[in-house]
């Protein structure tokens, strides 16, 4: 199993992620995306609206703000329900989630004598203040971002054609004032959702189960393995849910949630008193984190081999797709000729430049930010128009023309 401490480093070195405001000291639960880490996270949200909504007919987007009026909250029970168990250690004031058992060990044990306060009830939901006198409108930024999609049901159905069975698929920015974050990106105060809310007849429970599947298939189909579904305990729902699924993987801090399956019942339109025609839908939710799902790819694609680190990401997701190398920087005509093939397939991937170096070098500084080929241009090139490209996880060469290049690499994307 990859350790974390192997990713964190990474993702610093190649430009995955790094910690917010980090020149200030950081600041906790917060994180920046690097120029590798911004396309990780692009590539992770086309796959999953291409999936979701570009080759479905029964469902459309949506984009909602992330600030609404604060009665959203009220009606969906967030201001009341939305909230974790809270105790501080009276030795240090350091405070704990109440449910997080072995964390609260974990900081007993580093004390000689050990008292906890009595559990308290602490909201998420994280307060903004607006307008420009006092007293300020006390508003939200969104814990969630499914409330947008149901407060907008009327529109979307009033708009478009769609007839239930359908979905709303939501990608957006969401915060919680999380008591610990913690293990990198995995639990942070801000963080990414991709989001459908799938409305069904009411007793048409069929689709719990077909999104179940739906959703493990596209991990798999990517590339993620070690995966499980984990049903939730009547106790452990959220306060809106009839019953939920997560599906988990198996990280190096142990089998942690990363999408939720979740069926919400008709409780979000029913506190919003909306109906579709003269009944009130039920709603099918799959709830998935982008930052979460991002560290899981880089956790599953991590190798460490004898002579190299190499990141076996899926094609699809690889930040770049390509590289480009002159074989020698001192050589005009080939220097000419790599930035051409490098034009040529930057107008239809993300394409890297690299003339530093030897070209073993540089194949193991691609092998590392997971690009799955490495064009060479050298002098056989100026002579027949053709390259060697080097396969990622095979290191196998071949010989391509300039012209197959495009072909050669959709093939394999595809």
């Amino acid at each position: 199993m990859t350790n974390l401490d192997s990713i964190v480093a990474l993702a610093k070195r190649r430009g995955f992620i790094y910690p917010g405001s980090e020149i200030y000291g950081g600041i906790t639960g917060f994180w920046d995306y690097g120029p590798l880490g911004t396309e990780l996270k692009k590539n992770i949200k086309q796959e999953w609206w291409r999936s979701m909504v570009q080759m479905r007919d029964d469902v459309v987007g949506l984009d909602a703000a992330i600030i609404m009026n604060p009665k959203v909250w009220e009606a969906s029970g967030h201001t009341k329900a939305f909230a974790d168990p809270l105790v501080e250690c009276k030795v240090c004031h350091k405070r704990f989630r109440a449910d997080r058992k072995q964390d609260m060990q974990e900081h007993a044990a580093m004390h000689d004598k050990q008292e906890w306060t009595e559990p308290k009830q602490f909201n998420l939901l994280t307060e903004v203040y607006l307008g420009v006198t006092e007293p300020k409108e006390k508003a939200y930024l969104r814990g969630e971002i499914t409330q947008g999609v149901f407060v907008n049901f009327k529109n979307v159905v009033d708009s478009t054609r769609v007839k239930i069975p359908f979905g709303i698929a939501q990608i957006g920015k969401a915060f919680r004032n999380e008591i610990t974050p913690g293990n990198f990106t995995f639990r942070s105060r801000e963080f990414e959702q991709m989001e459908l809310e799938y409305f069904v007849k009411p007793g048409d429970d069929k689709w719990f189960e077909y999104w179940k599947n739906e959703r493990m298939k596209w991990y798999k189909s990517l590339g993620m393995d070690h995966l499980r579904f984990r049903d939730h305990e009547e106790h452990e729902r959220a306060h809106y849910a009839k019953f939920a699924t997560d599906i988990e993987y198996e990280a190096p801090f142990g089998w942690s949630e990363f999408e939720g399956i979740h069926h919400r019942g008709d409780y979000d339109l029913k506190n919003h008193k909306l109906t579709y025609e003269d009944f009130t839908p039920w709603v099918i939710e799959t709830s998935g984190g982008v930052d979460r799902a991002a560290l899981f790819f880089l956790l599953e694609a991590y190798a460490q081999e004898e002579k190299r680190v190499v990141l076996r990401l899926h094609p699809r997701l690889a930040p770049m797709k390509v590289a480009v190398f002159p074989l020698v920087a001192n050589k005009e005509d080939i220097m000419a000729k790599a930035k051409t093939v490098h034009d040529g397939l930057k107008a239809k991937y993300m394409t890297a430049w690299d003339d530093r170096g030897n070209i073993g070098k540089r194949y193991l500084a691609q092998d590392e930010a997971g690009t799955p080929w490495c064009v060479t241009v050298d002098y056989q090139t100026l002579e027949d128009d053709t390259v060697t490209i080097r396969d990622r996880d095979t290191m196998k060469q071949d010989r391509v023309n300039t012209s197959k290049l495009v072909e050669f690499i959709d093939g394999r994307l595809a």
